[in-house]
C-alpha cells in the first residue's frame, strides 16, 4: 500500500506546546492510516514568520529550497504516492511540497488553505506569493469553512478539486455525556495576546452580567498573558478556579464536570474546544462569528458585541433543566453526524482513493 508523505508548515504534530493546530494535523494523520496506507511525516521544517521580516522570509525560503534536494531522494527510495500539506498561508507557506510533488510526479493535496491576496506588496509579500503558489499547484484542496473556500472558489484552476471537510475530532465515537451538575462554566483557550486575550476579555464582561447566585467558573489555559487573564477575572473572586494547561485526560474531566462551555471565539477559524465540549455534551455559548457559526449548534450563538446576551444565554443553560438537556443532546447529534473520525475519513479517502489508483 502507499505511503503518504504529510507535512504541517506551521505546526508539526511533534511540537511541545499543544493547540487545536498540533492536534489538527496530529488528527489528519490518523484520518491518513487506511486501508494499508501509511503516512510518513516528511519534515518538520516550521516555516511561521510573524513579524512580516522580509529578511527572515528569504532565508527560510532558502532553507526550504536546499531542503528539498533530500526530501526528493527520500520520496523517490521510500516511493511515496502523494504529498499532503496541512494548513498553508501567508504567514507559514508551504515551501516544500509543491516542489517535491512536482519532481516526484505525485498527487500534492492541500488542507486548510487560504488566500489573502491583501497581504501582497506589503510585509509578507513573498510568502503570500509563496502561499498562492502552492495553491495553484494543488490538485485537490480541502477546506474547514466556508469563509476560507470563498476565495478558493473564486481562483480554482480546470481541473483542481475543492472540497468541503468538516472540522473533526480524533474519536471513532461520542465521549461519555458530561454529568455537569453543578453550575459550572467552563472556559478554555490559550493565554497569548490578540484574539484569545479579546476573547478572555469579552468572556469576563459576560461574567459581569451574572447576577448572585451559586454558579462558578473553571479556566482551563495558559501562556504568556496568564497575568492579563488573572487580572480580568479578579472581580469574580474565589468563583473564578484556574486549571492550568491541561493534557487530554484533563480536559475530558472538566468537560465532566461542566455545565456549558462559555468562549467568544474573537477571530478563531472554527475552535476545537467547540467540538470536543459539544462531543461531550457539553453546551456551548459563543459570539455569532465566522467559522464559529458552522461548528456550534446554532441555539448557542448571540450576536457578537453583546456580553450581556452571552451571560443570559449562560444562565439559561445553568438554570433551565430542560433547557440544557435538550441543548447537549442536540450538541452530541451534531458532533456525531459530522466531527468524529469515521466521517472525516470517509470524507478524505473519496478523494484520494482515485488518485491513488494508479500506485501499485
Amino acid at each position: 500500500m502507499a505511503r503518504i508523505a504529510f507535512y504541517a508548515p506551521l505546526k508539526s504534530p511533534h511540537h511541545p506546546v499543544p493547540s487545536g493546530e498540533r492536534e489538527i494535523a496530529r488528527n489528519f494523520m490518523r484520518v491518513l492510516e487506511h486501508d494499508g496506507h501509511t503516512p510518513v511525516l516528511a519534515s518538520e521544517l516550521r516555516t511561521f514568520e510573524k513579524r512580516g521580516d522580509a529578511v527572515t522570509q528569504a532565508a527560510l525560503i532558502d532553507q526550504a529550497e536546499r531542503a528539498c534536494t533530500g526530501l526528493v531522494a527520500q520520496g523517490q527510495k521510500d516511493k511515496w504516492a502523494a504529498w499532503v500539506t496541512y494548513h498553508n498561508y501567508y504567514k507559514a507557506p508551504d515551501l516544500l511540497g509543491p516542489t517535491v510533488s512536482k519532481a516526484l510526479g505525485i498527487p500534492y493535496v492541500l488542507v486548510e488553505a487560504t488566500r489573502a491576496s491583501k497581504r501582497l506588496g506589503g510585509p509578507w509579500d513573498a510568502f503570500e506569493r509563496k502561499a498562492e503558489e502552492a495553491i495553484d499547484l494543488a490538485d485537490v484542496v480541502f477546506h474547514f469553512t466556508e469563509r476560507d473556500a470563498e476565495a478558493l472558489r473564486a481562483n480554482l484552476r480546470d481541473g483542481q478539486q475543492l472540497v468541503a471537510l468538516q472540522p473533526f475530532l480524533a474519536m471513532e465515537t461520542l465521549p461519555a455525556a458530561a454529568i455537569g451538575q453543578a453550575p459550572l462554566v467552563l472556559i478554555a483557550g490559550m493565554m497569548r495576546a490578540g484574539d484569545k486575550l479579546a476573547s478572555y476579555a469579552i468572556a469576563a464582561e459576560a461574567l459581569t452580567h451574572m447576577p448572585d447566585g451559586p454558579w462558578r467558573v473553571e479556566i482551563a489555559g495558559d501562556g504568556p498573558m496568564r497575568e492579563e487573564v488573572a487580572t480580568l477575572m479578579a472581580p469574580f473572586g474565589e468563583r473564578v478556579q484556574f486549571l492550568g494547561q491541561l493534557d487530554t485526560a484533563g480536559m475530558a474531566a472538566a468537560y465532566q464536570r461542566a455545565r456549558v462551555f462559555l468562549w467568544p471565539g474573537v477571530n478563531e477559524a472554527f475552535g476545537m474546544a467547540y467540538l470536543e465540549a459539544q462531543a461531550h455534551g457539553v453546551p456551548v455559548v459563543a459570539e455569532n462569528r465566522p467559522g464559529v457559526n458552522e461548528v456550534v449548534a446554532p441555539d448557542g450563538l448571540v450576536p457578537v458585541g453583546m456580553p450581556e446576551a452571552l451571560a443570559a444565554s449562560v444562565l439559561h443553560v445553568l438554570n433551565d433543566p430542560d433547557c440544557h438537556d435538550a441543548r447537549a443532546q442536540a450538541a452530541r447529534d451534531l458532533i456525531a453526524e459530522s466531527h468524529l473520525m469515521p466521517a472525516a475519513r470517509r470524507r478524505v479517502w473519496r478523494i484520494l482513493t482515485p488518485l491513488l489508483k494508479d500506485i501499485p
